[in-house]
């Protein structure tokens, strides 16, 4: 998935997005999924300081810019594995909190949660520390992966080695809803 933190994919985008292009031409369906809500909060992973945070305006137009510079890399419009562009915005948007805690918060235990590496850096740090908000990015990437095996089937989630920690939060939570298996890389 592609964050939208500013209005441009960078080079680390790449590798993603080829591999997205490469599982088309074999057959797949590719679904490119644009965090709506979690570009709202920003990936706290690995970061020193808290993420500036954006209005809801700016992270739409990002959304849609993000949107058209994906496009070249995969085809929309081919028929039975044509590409799906999804945006979290679409299930976050009309949650309740208590919803989320409920259905989301009750499979995650705050043990593991604060024994990921990118969580232990910033609770290490003595000039800062790490917000609830950023804390429970986390949560918000796991039920994405949930939501599209739901949605769309998706059984394969790629990734950068700074999103393991999420894209196994992913996994155990589709596990725990739909009690399927499905894979990161």
């Amino acid at each position: 998935g592609f964050d939208p933190t500013a209005d441009s994919l960078h080079l680390g985008h790449l590798v993603p997005l080829l591999c997205l292009k490469r599982f088309q031409l074999a057959g797949h369906k590719p679904v490119a999924l644009v965090g709506g809500a979690t570009g709202l909060i920003g990936d706290p992973s690995f970061k020193a300081a808290e993420r500036k945070l954006n209005t809801t305006d700016t992270v739409n137009e990002w959304v849609e810019k993000i949107r058209k510079q994906v496009s070249p890399f995969l085809d929309f419009d081919c028929g039975g594995n044509s590409a799906i562009a999804a945006n979290n915005y679409d299930w976050f948007g009309g949650m309740n909190v208590l919803t989320f805690l409920r259905d989301i918060g009750k499979h995650f235990s705050v043990n593991q949660m604060i024994n990921k590496e990118a969580v232990k850096q910033r609770l290490n740090r003595d000039d800062s520390g790490i917000s609830f908000t950023e804390f429970s990015y986390n949560l918000l990437q796991g039920y994405d992966f949930s939501e599209l095996y739901n949605r769309h089937q998706v059984e394969l989630q790629i990734g950068g080695s700074d999103q393991w920690g999420n894209i196994t939060s992913g996994i155990d939570l589709t596990r725990r809803q739909h009690q399927k298996q499905v894979f990161g890389l």
